[in-house]
């Protein structure tokens, strides 16, 4: 399996959704949360599964709520780019690609 590594902008976004929906609700931000491991988790069983969307960047959607995963594989590691948001701030993660 391939070690990763989630980029900054990546982990704040989704630092934010999980605080956001925590504070609608009690315990749905971790229930975002746990599916976006399980979303990571399935990314790094395989990797090449997702399709492409852009250059060598994939997009896997996280069960459950309206936000998808965008990586990118490489040799050895995949990296996590974006954790978007379906309909808040189209493309806004095409500058970190």
């Amino acid at each position: 399996m391939k070690s990763f590594r989630i980029l900054s902008q990546a982990s704040e976004e989704l630092e934010a959704s999980v605080a956001y929906y925590n504070s609608q609700q009690a315990d749905l931000g971790s229930a975002l949360l746990a599916e976006f491991e399980n979303t990571k988790d399935r990314i790094l069983e395989l990797p090449l599964a997702a399709r492409v969307v852009r250059g060598n960047l994939r997009k896997r959607p996280i069960h459950r709520f309206p936000y998808f995963v965008l990586y990118r594989v490489n040799d050895d590691e995949v990296i996590i780019v974006a954790v978007a948001h379906r309909r808040r701030r189209p493309g806004f993660w095409i500058g970190g690609t």
